[in-house]
C-alpha cells in the first residue's frame, strides 16, 4: 500500500528522496497518479502548478553541493526554470571567467560553461543562481545551433511576464563585444521579429 502525500504540502514544496518518503514510495505514487515528477528525484502533488520557484527547488536538489553558490544555471536550464524550454538532460552552469570549481564527477549530471557573467545576469530564485530572462535569452540566441535552443528562445521572448521581447534581446547582443557567434545571434532575433511582424493569413 502507498503512503498519502499529506493534504497540507505547501505550493512551492517538493518531494525527495530521505524527506518522509523513500525513492521507492515517490516512484509508486507516481505510479499512482498521486505525484507528478518535476526534475530528477524532486516530485510535487499533482494538484501543485509547476511554477518557476517550484522548478528550481526541484533542480537545486540535482546540484552538487560544491557549485551552489559558485555557479550559475543558465541556459536550456534556466529555459527549463522560466517554462520555456523541456526539462534539461544535463544542468547548465555558468562560472564567470577566472573562478575556479574544480572538476565535475562524471556522474554529476551537470555540465560547466566558462563565460563572462555581468553584475546584472544572474536572479536568486528559491536559493540558487540562475541567469535573467534577458540573459538567458541572449544565450540562446548565441547558442541556436544545439537542438532546442530556438524553440526555447521563441518561447522566452514570447512570455509578457519575463519581459525580455526580441527588440530588448536584440539590444542586449549589439552591445556585446567579441562574443563567437554574435552575427548568427543577430539574423536568429531578426527572423524571430520578422516573424511576429508578418501578417496573419
Amino acid at each position: 500500500m502507498t503512503t498519502a502525500v499529506p493534504g497540507s504540502v505547501p505550493a512551492e514544496m517538493v518531494l525527495a528522496p530521505g524527506r518522509n518518503f523513500s525513492r521507492a514510495e515517490l516512484r509508486a505514487m507516481r505510479l499512482d497518479g498521486v505525484l507528478a515528477a518535476v526534475f530528477g528525484d524532486a516530485y510535487t502533488p499533482v494538484s501543485v502548478p509547476h511554477t518557476h520557484i517550484l522548478r528550481a527547488r526541484a533542480l537545486a536538489l540535482a546540484l552538487p553541493p560544491n557549485l551552489v553558490g559558485r555557479a550559475v544555471v543558465g541556459r536550456f536550464s534556466a529555459a527549463w526554470i522560466y517554462g520555456c524550454a523541456p526539462a534539461p538532460a544535463r544542468i547548465s552552469l555558468l562560472v564567470d571567467v577566472g573562478h575556479r570549481v574544480g572538476a565535475l564527477r562524471p556522474w554529476s549530471g551537470c555540465i560547466v560553461h566558462e563565460v563572462s557573467l555581468g553584475r546584472f545576469d544572474a536572479a536568486n530564485i528559491a536559493g540558487i543562481s540562475v541567469t535573467t530572462p534577458l540573459r538567458t535569452a541572449v544565450d540562446l540566441a548565441l547558442h541556436g545551433d544545439a537542438d532546442g535552443a530556438l524553440p526555447a528562445l521563441a518561447a522566452i521572448t514570447s512570455d509578457a511576464k519575463l519581459g525580455c521581447p526580441p527588440g530588448l534581446v536584440r539590444q542586449a547582443l549589439e552591445a556585446t563585444h567579441r562574443v563567437p557567434h554574435k552575427a548568427a545571434a543577430l539574423e536568429r532575433i531578426r527572423a524571430l521579429l520578422a516573424g511576429r511582424d508578418a501578417p496573419v493569413a
